[in-house]
């Protein structure tokens, strides 16, 4: 059974997004003091006392706005609350009790949820009768905090999982992370939505969207994925200080803990300088990749074939001819299902492994097809090669001298186990260990 879910709910800029760091141990949520910065559902999961439960943090709730992204929003937190089984109001006790508060306090009274409302910013305790106003939302729980410096958290920890449903505990740990990646307005937020068949992420044709790495829990097929949306990176030069630097740190660090990263591509603009750039950091993480072109249905067929766009990506990307390459329209629903055919195929092969003894036969015939390079008389030896782990595929090769190892027979080798066991989508990992020769 899922965790118990916990969402919290407030007008902007009350410190939701710093109490959600608090709450999963980790500053995943972006933190700012600007009101609208947190626009989509931020799920992560939390413990408390040897409870777990799911963290929801939510935009910051304005009713009367007529924002585009503030519409947006409320949209994004009447989702999160009816999934909810406790919803944390957050109010700010500096400022007080404001109309709008009132407001998200008269729409949480009528989902019938278990509320329990959080007075942020009460640093001190000569502070802490600012609480008695927030009666007034009708909520009887109420507990004076700072999240900033931790105050009284323990205190609003203890009520809040008193108040959770008792549930079988089942982390997400052991399944199969997938991050989606590229620049802005490619459609990654899209396909998430398509493939979860409901509208978590907020989709605009306006670039920079989504500003949050977010984790969503997928199923096909009895099989369940988490998929990160991230968000899009832009060129160096348009990447402001605050927001937008901190969502660049966040898209890099939903690749630090994905299994699979799926870059897509604009089928309109092909490979950019942003791809190879998010690409080459994906590759250099060792991640399992493959490539996505999405919008393949605005190309006219005529002058731009399968083929020749293939080709030039192969070009662009050559520093990652494993992964594989589908066409796809979200738009049209076209092939989009085949995403998870490809994700089962480089899941295994990220985490095959491979006998010591095949391995050895194949490099002896690999040697034998193709000597190792020598310089000054000295001629490369290869003793022995093991796969050492997985996820990913790790091998060891046991040399005489380690700068007698050119890069291109290193690749001719890699080459070699790849003909016999294919490794899709998957980089081969290579280390070096000098041992003697016993003459």
């Amino acid at each position: 059974m899922k965790l118990p879910i916990i969402a919290i709910v407030g007008r902007p800029n009350v410190g939701k997004s710093t109490l959600f760091n608090k709450l999963v141990g980790k500053r995943l949520a972006i933190t700012e003091d600007k009101p609208g910065v947190t626009r989509d559902r931020l799920y992560a999961d939390g413990e408390w006392q040897g409870r777990h439960f799911t963290v929801v943090d939510t935009g910051g709730l304005e009713p009367r706005s007529d924002d585009v992204f503030l519409s947006h929003i409320e949209q994004q937190v009447e989702i999160a609350v009816d999934m909810a089984d406790l919803v944390l109001f957050i109010v700010d006790g500096r400022s007080g009790m404001t109309a709008v508060d009132q407001e998200i306090a008269h729409m949480l009274r009528r989902t019938k949820k278990e509320v329990i409302v959080a007075v942020n910013k009460v640093d001190f305790k000569k502070m802490e009768d600012a609480v008695y106003e927030f009666y007034e939302t009708g909520f009887t729980e109420i507990y004076p905090i700072s999240a900033e410096n931790s105050l009284n958290l323990g205190d609003l920890l203890d009520a809040m999982v008193e108040k959770l449903p008792q549930m079988e505990e089942n982390p997400d740990e052991d399944l199969t992370k997938v991050c989606v990646m590229g620049k802005p307005n490619v459609g990654k937020s899209s396909l998430i939505n398509y493939l979860l068949g409901e509208k978590r992420m907020i989709v605009t044709d306006i670039a920079g969207t989504t500003r949050d790495a977010i984790d969503s829990k997928v199923s096909f097929k009895d099989h369940e994925y988490i998929f990160i949306d991230t968000a899009g990176l832009r060129k160096k030069r348009s990447v402001e200080q605050g927001v937008e630097r901190y969502s660049v740190i966040r898209t890099l660090n939903a690749v630090d803990r994905s299994d699979i990263c799926i870059l897509m591509i604009d089928a309109t603009e092909g490979v950019t300088e942003q791809d190879t750039k998010i690409a080459g950091y994906a590759h250099e993480q060792n991640k399992a990749i493959m490539i996505v072109v999405n919008k393949w249905d605005l190309i006219d067929k005529d002058t731009k074939t399968m083929g020749q766009f293939e080709k030039n990506i192969r070009t662009k990307l050559a520093f990652i001819p494993y992964a594989p390459l589908l066409f796809i329209s979200v738009k049209d629903k076209i092939r989009v299902e085949h995403i998870f055919n490809h994700i089962d195929i480089i899941d295994n092969n990220y985490s095959l492994r491979v006998k010591t003894g095949v391995l050895n036969e194949i490099l002896n015939d690999a040697v034998l097809r193709n000597p190792p390079p020598s310089d000054k008389g000295v001629r490369l030896k290869i003793f022995y090669i093991a796969q050492v782990s997985t996820r990913p595929p790790v091998f060891l090769l046991y040399i005489n001298k380690r700068e007698l190892m050119h890069f291109s027979y290193l690749r001719y080798l890699e080459n070699k186990i790849r003909e016999n066991f294919g490794f899709e989508g998957v980089p081969l990992v290579f280390h070096l260990k000098i041992r003697r020769s016993s003459k």
